[in-house]
């Protein structure tokens, strides 16, 4: 760790990474910062001992370091986590011109909580595939840095019933306001390829024929509450658990390899060649173990922690939790159990979890839904799935998951940083027999 606090470095990180192509390019900087050598999956590797490397792919990473190359004793100490978070994601032409002003349609990228976005001070960001002078076709990272679009909400005069609970078209409701003084798709462009030129003086480019942009809120993440206990801020699901585990691979002294899975579109549902879904960890996998049973006996001796938010306990609505399961904010790291494996825990996972916590002084919660309610999911399930692994889901308390700003306690980051640190550091992981 830098001597700047967590959470401010936390901040910082999550300001710079809008979408999940800025995060990965964030990760990417600073683990070239601290020695590691990224690979490209379209080339043989030359991986070694004492390496430290990492792999991208569409918005997803993978980073890992080999400290030594004898899998059977131990496989690999995984930390999971996913890159993108719930948007409105630009569709590929403009709204037609039907009223004075220039908007875009958007699609719902993931459960996004729609009402949140309206009356917000919205930017764009995400990615752009332009063809280049020469013929070849290039792509390259977007961020217009400052509110660009706007989402007004409908006055109570116009509808007396807001308050009464108004559903949301998402197809003629939610449709940004860009401008008032261009009026086509040329127009549009136009100010596409200032931007572009503004980000890449040097970048010899014609034609812009593609790209994935995402509305995202311009408001940085801050304290708040009497005594700044509690965090607000755009994305923490899942951006604060990326960069815990960024921060605790870092800052690894133990003698274990340890591994960075943070994958694309778990929002959407992981199926995509970059998901939790794809090939992609069974690959990387396949390629640092020399033969399929090493890569077999590598996983049967590895342990994954999968990262993602956890449901606090709401003080307005506690009939939505189960009473016999309380969580709250700055309370500790919440272990996440779901009977239909929802999630990937199960009672010797979780323990493993909660022993490491306790040698540290960390306290741990629980998080069971409701009986009478349908559980979401993390990508633990689906990684334990496709690598043989087993794990466990934990995270951080929130509030107002999939809001456009969610909130957690101003003490969990560090609480889970310090968990995790331990994960990676511990001569050997807790053995839970049999017997």
């Amino acid at each position: 760790m830098s001597d700047q606090p967590l959470t401010d470095t936390l901040f910082s990180f999550i300001n710079d990474s809008p979408t999940p192509f800025h995060a990965v390019a964030n990760i990417v900087r600073i683990l070239k910062k601290s020695g590691f050598t990224i690979l490209d999956e379209g080339r043989k590797w030359q991986i070694e001992r004492g390496g430290r490397y990492a792999v991208i792919r569409n918005g997803s990473l993978i980073a890992f370091t080999l400290e030594n190359l004898d899998f059977s004793r131990e496989g690999f100490r995984i930390l999971g986590g996913h890159t993108d978070s719930p948007s409105l994601q630009l569709k590929p032409h403009p709204r037609a011109m039907a009223s004075p002003y220039f908007q875009f349609g958007v699609e719902k990228y993931g459960g996004a909580l729609l009402n949140t976005w309206f009356d917000r001070e919205l930017s764009l960001a995400g990615r752009i595939t332009v063809q280049s002078e020469n013929g070849t076709a290039c792509s390259v990272l977007i961020d217009f840095e400052k509110p660009v679009l706007y989402i007004p909400s409908l006055a109570i005069h116009l509808d007396r019933k807001a308050n009464e609970g108004r559903e949301i078209n998402a197809q003629t409701d939610i449709s940004p306001v860009l401008a008032q003084n261009i009026s086509s798709e040329e127009d549009w462009h136009s100010l596409l390829a200032e931007r572009l030129n503004n980000l890449y003086p040097d970048l010899a480019w014609r034609s812009i024929l593609g790209y994935d942009l995402f509305c995202y809120d311009c408001s940085p993440p801050r304290f708040f509450g009497l005594d700044n206990q509690f965090i607000c801020g755009p994305r923490l699901d899942n951006l604060l658990s990326c960069f815990i585990g960024l921060q605790a691979l870092l800052q690894q002294q133990g003698s274990a390899n340890c591994m960075l899975v943070f994958t694309n579109h778990e929002e959407i549902g992981s199926t995509s060649n970059s998901g939790a879904l794809s090939n992609f960890s069974s690959s990387v996998l396949s390629r640092i173990c020399s033969s399929f049973e090493d890569q077999a006996i590598c996983m049967n001796r590895s342990f994954l922690i999968s990262l993602d938010n956890a449901h606090a306990s709401h003080p307005n609505f506690a009939d939505k939790s189960d009473g016999d399961h309380q969580v709250i904010l700055n309370h500790g790291p919440v272990i996440k159990i779901n009977s239909s494996q929802r999630y990937c825990s199960n009672s010797r996972s979780g323990s493993v979890f909660r022993l490491l916590c306790s040698e540290i002084g960390v306290q741990t919660q629980d998080f069971v839904m409701r009986s009478d309610m349908l559980c979401g999911s993390t990508i633990g399930p689906l990684t334990s799935a496709e690598l043989g692994i087993e794990g466990v889901d934990v995270g951080v308390p929130t509030w107002a998951m999939h809001s456009i700003r969610e909130v957690t306690g101003a003490m969990d980051p560090e609480l889970l940083y310090l968990a995790v640190l331990h994960f990676f550091n511990r001569d050997s992981l807790p053995v839970i027999s049999d017997s």
